[in-house]
């Protein structure tokens, strides 16, 4: 037994340990949030989910477990516990995703390790063939990291957060050690040398294009098969930073993936490739950028309850996968589902409430209690119902993969 009170503790945006009764108890409320679809599917449809232990893909697992129904395989990298830490936030949500799957009679392995391998694709491709009737019908990319490894060559590439061209100077939003916002500007150094390639190479569509030539050597996708990557626009206040900057390069590259793979799967197997760009949400990727915290802040001091959380998106989403919906395209051919975030109306006044943000101002201007509780709740804290004086048990094993729900 490895019991003990767990109380928070963090650098800033990041926290050194997670709680593991806040984090299963967040999975439970995000599944209880997904309405139950209109009616059964004739057959299970089978997914893989690559980034399924947070995030968005977090959000694409479990609702497509409540509402589509699926069963397959979700991909993540955590880390386990140790004596000293406790796991990552995202090994206990696997274990609480896993756990709440069984309990309603849904087959979902969860595998542990690098996406970016071709062992790992390898390992996903045979259980698809033993396990799931060597057909897949859907496959999500929601992969946020900070380096990938090439297969073939071996060589390490990093992704970094930077503008292109210019110093980019912007807004920021803090907390002090006593939980007190301060509202500060900071500069951030343009791209230099091969930055943008090695942002792109990890972020762009590079994997996710190995990943479906993967599958289809295998000769495992289903007649229809559909794959989404997860993406982001944003506002124009935190454009250059982000659209504008190696991140922007790496999703733009991401979107010219979809075109090239959904010309390749339509005669292929009458399947389509996809980008879903997503609203704004508070995660662990997001929280890491210059501007973001205080941006998300302020729309949601703007939208209040109207902000569309991410289980609610991914919800739509899966109804347009399998077919309850029609899909909803732009004219560039991707699924929008970030059209309440980028309103012109709200956008004008989140605008008007970031140019007049300051340290003094700010506590009237965005939502900082909930955007506070966000930010731990990634983590397991600040989440209604847990008792946190209580000793609660860290080493919680890894889901068993061998257990068929």
């Amino acid at each position: 037994m490895s019991e003990r009170v767990i109380a928070p503790r963090n650098r800033g945006f990041l926290f050194l340990d997670s709680h593991p009764a806040g984090c299963e108890r967040l999975v439970e409320d995000m599944w209880a949030g997904v309405p139950a679809a209109a009616g059964t599917p004739d057959r299970a449809p089978v997914a893989l989910i690559v980034g399924s232990s947070a995030g968005y893909g977090l959000a694409a697992t479990i609702a497509g477990l409540a509402r589509a129904g699926i069963r397959g395989i979700g991909v993540c990298f955590e880390k386990a516990p140790t004596e000293r830490r406790t796991a990552t936030a995202g090994w206990y949500r696997t274990a609480a995703t896993a756990a709440l799957a069984r309990r309603h009679g849904r087959e979902m392995v969860f595998l542990n390790g690098d996406a970016f391998s071709d062992s790992m694709k390898n390992q996903v491709a045979d259980l698809i063939e033993r396990r799931f009737g060597g057909r897949l019908d859907h496959l999500i990319y929601s992969v946020a990291a900070p380096r990938r490894t090439d297969p073939d060559t071996g060589r390490v590439y990093t992704s970094v957060l930077k503008p292109i061209g210019e110093p980019h100077r912007t807004k920021t939003l803090v907390f002090d050690d006593h939980g007190a916002a301060e509202v500060k500007e900071v500069e951030t150094r343009p791209a230099e040398g091969d930055d943008t390639y090695q942002t792109l190479t990890v972020m762009g569509g590079a994997d996710w294009e190995r990943w479906i030539e993967h599958l289809a050597g295998r000769d495992l996708l289903a007649d229809g098969f559909t794959t989404v990557a997860l993406s982001y626009i944003g506002s124009a206040l935190t454009a250059a930073i982000y659209r504008q900057g190696t991140i922007g390069t790496a999703k733009a590259h991401l979107e010219q993936t979809a075109r090239s793979l959904d010309e390749r799967l339509g005669p292929f197997v009458g399947g389509r490739a996809v980008t879903s760009v997503n609203g704004a949400a508070v995660t662990q990727s997001s929280t890491a950028i210059p501007g973001i915290a205080l941006y998300v802040g302020l729309l949601r001091g703007v939208l209040g309850d109207a902000l569309v959380p991410p289980i609610a998106q991914l919800t739509e989403l899966w109804d347009q996968l399998t077919g309850a919906r029609p899909f909803g395209l732009d004219g560039e051919g991707r699924v929008r589902l970030d059209s309440w975030e980028l309103d012109p109306a709200v956008q004008e006044v989140v605008t008007e409430r970031w140019n007049a943000a300051t340290t003094d101002t700010i506590a009237g201007l965005a939502d900082l209690d909930w955007f506070r509780a966000e930010v731990e709740r990634l983590y397991g804290f600040a989440v209604p119902g847990v008792d946190y004086a209580a000793p609660v048990e860290t080493a919680v094993p890894w889901p068993d993969a061998g257990h068929t729900g």
